[in-house]
């Protein structure tokens, strides 16, 4: 099952001037800069020996960024039993889990008690 939240993505408009921000004004550690190509990253950062991070994501590939629910990524031991799991409860998880970029992940709608949409991606 779900064992911690493992990212949560800020929005940016100069991954560079963030990264450099996270860094060298608060003080994490960078834990992944993977390459998504245009001089862009799927860049993470959190305080060092962290498990949850924050991902500094590009706003120019978020046309819709300031419209944007939560986005929350939850670590688990076994993506597919966690799928499979949560199907079984009820829980809307979409489509079954995807290799992206990034790692395996899936998708699920999960609605907050003020029915407002919250994403989660269960990797």
């Amino acid at each position: 099952m779900i064992k911690w939240i493992a990212t949560q993505a800020v929005y940016v408009s100069d991954q560079t001037a963030s990264e450099d921000f996270w860094k060298k004004k608060v003080g994490f550690d960078v834990t992944s800069k993977r390459d998504m190509g245009n001089g862009l990253h799927w860049l993470e950062v959190c305080p060092r020996g962290a498990q949850s991070r924050l991902v500094i994501y590009p706003k120019s590939l978020m046309k819709d960024w300031f419209e944007r629910k939560p986005s929350i990524v939850f670590e688990c031991d076994d993506v597919d039993r966690t799928y499979l799991e949560l199907k079984e409860k009820g829980v809307d998880v979409g489509q079954a889990p995807q290799e992206m970029q990034w790692g395996r992940f899936f998708h699920s709608e999960i609605w907050t008690e003020m029915n407002s949409a919250s994403k989660a991606n269960i990797r």
